[in-house]
């Protein structure tokens, strides 16, 4: 008796698309920051082709806004930002990443990425260590030892 090997049925919407990054921070003051790179990957055994959508189109130019990713490669897609006003910084826009079979028009899957605008990077960094250490001291354990002859005991101060 002779099986064939077939393919699992892929169910609209279901099949996880990689992408990374998954988030796009440009900042106004740093002119290299306005174009980043999407790399989308395609692990499968099959073909998939790809079309990246966005919320807002007249900001970003997207190169190669359609293709192709051979199975088991990647593709690098170029995102320019091309609207840099103040009127934009911590807007937040989304790009949609939608895949599906070579030879089929349906989305198999999608990802969402989402891009901001930020005045600095400089400023950015600075309010991110702030951040950063403000979080460090209200999620640390303080222990409060008191010394006895003979005894040791400890008490638990959540700040």
């Amino acid at each position: 008796m002779h099986q064939q090997k077939r393919q699992p049925e892929l169910v609209e919407g279901n099949l996880p698309v990689f992408v990374f990054p998954t988030e796009l921070i440009f900042y106004a003051d740093d002119q290299s920051t306005h174009k980043q790179v999407l790399t989308l990957y395609n692990p499968y055994e099959f073909a998939l082709k790809f079309k990246v959508l966005c919320t807002t189109p007249n900001k970003y130019v997207v190169v190669d806004a359609a293709g192709a990713v051979k199975p088991q490669c990647c593709v690098d897609i170029v995102i320019r930002h091309r609207d840099v006003r103040a009127c934009h910084y911590g807007v937040i826009d989304k790009f949609r990443l939608q895949v599906s079979e070579q030879s089929q028009r349906k989305a198999l899957g999608r990802k969402e990425v989402v891009a901001t605008l930020l005045p600095s990077a400089k400023e950015q960094q600075k309010e991110e260590e702030e951040k950063r250490i403000k979080e460090h001291l209200t999620e640390s354990l303080f222990f409060e030892q008191s010394f006895q002859p003979g005894l040791i005991t400890m008490a638990i101060l959540r700040t």
